[in-house]
């Protein structure tokens, strides 16, 4: 077997078999160990039977993703706090020039996806993001293709009943919230916060016990607004900054303290006003943005 062949076949597909992996996860770490265990596997495959390289890679990176979500499940069951997905640093240009990519890795689908069973939320992003086959579907998830057409069907009727609360990111208008709403916290203008919070806005914070944060959702405007202005005005580090990131395919804040990133801040908006606000405070969570990643749909 050409070891060079299959080396090259795979790093061309890596930006797409990362994303499918991310997007049934919700783990960058994971992902990344779905794909290396995928490709000890893909560098025994004889070539020759391989017709069709980008299927079969998904398919089988699809198959060790679910083994891994189902191997974790009793571990999210476990965690102390909500449980948020990993946020990932990416490339501006990859989410810019494919909207449903954005959508597909934002926070607010990724949160969406926790409530799918594993089988549901792999049929949804094969078929929904992806745009494969029933068929091939069928063949990653070990169901016959009938049986994926009505969890395609479930799957999209809950995910679309989930998001009416948000529409596809708007990049520019993420932007322009995200800035005013830090420039009013900092500045602690309770007003100004209110101005920008959607009255139903959830606040949702994951620590994993290992930082201090709340440890259920907080949900209207007046609550989270006072609790910023409490997070930004009480005793804090003087070596505090902030910073602008790409990531999920949108805007958010990450907050260093002497350097080390200790927190990412991501803003889901709607009709010019926040809705729901993520805190991504566990320090393991954070390892994933030590460098962006690459993210395709094809």
């Amino acid at each position: 077997m050409d070891a060079g062949d299959h080396a090259e076949r795979f790093t061309l597909l890596r930006p797409l078999l990362f994303t499918i992996a991310y997007e049934i996860l919700g783990s960058a770490t994971e992902a990344d160990d779905v794909l290396q265990e995928s490709y000890l596997r893909w560098s025994q495959v004889d070539l020759d039977q391989v017709r069709d390289t980008k299927s079969y890679l998904a398919k089988l990176v699809t198959r060790q993703a679910l083994n891994a979500l189902r191997a974790g499940s009793r571990r999210r069951e476990d965690y102390v706090g909500p449980w948020l997905p990993e946020p990932i640093l990416v490339d501006d240009h990859d989410a810019a020039q494919d909207v449903v990519l954005a959508e597909s890795v934002s926070m607010a689908m990724l949160v969406v996806l926790e409530s799918l069973s594993p089988d549901e939320r792999a049929v949804f992003v094969l078929r929904e993001v992806f745009g494969f086959e029933h068929q091939d579907i069928a063949a990653a998830v070990g169901k016959s293709v009938a049986a994926v057409r009505q969890v395609a069907r479930r799957a999209r009727q809950h995910v679309h009943a989930r998001r009416k609360r948000f529409a596809p990111p708007d990049a520019a208008v993420t932007a322009r919230v995200t800035e005013q709403f830090m420039s009013a916290a900092a500045t602690g203008d309770l007003e100004g916060l209110l101005a920008l919070l959607a009255p139903d806005a959830v606040w949702t914070a994951d620590s994993g016990g290992k930082t201090t944060a709340s440890r259920r959702p907080l949900v209207g405007a007046e609550r989270i607004a006072a609790l910023v202005i409490g997070l930004f005005h009480r005793s804090l580090p003087t070596d505090l900054r902030f910073e602008t990131v790409a990531c999920n395919a949108a805007p958010a804040v990450a907050a260093f303290v002497d350097g080390r990133l200790t927190g990412v801040f991501l803003l889901t908006t709607a009709d010019g006003k926040v809705t729901d606000l993520y805190a991504i405070r566990n320090p393991d969570k954070l390892l994933a943005m030590t460098g962006a990643k690459r993210i395709s749909r094809r």
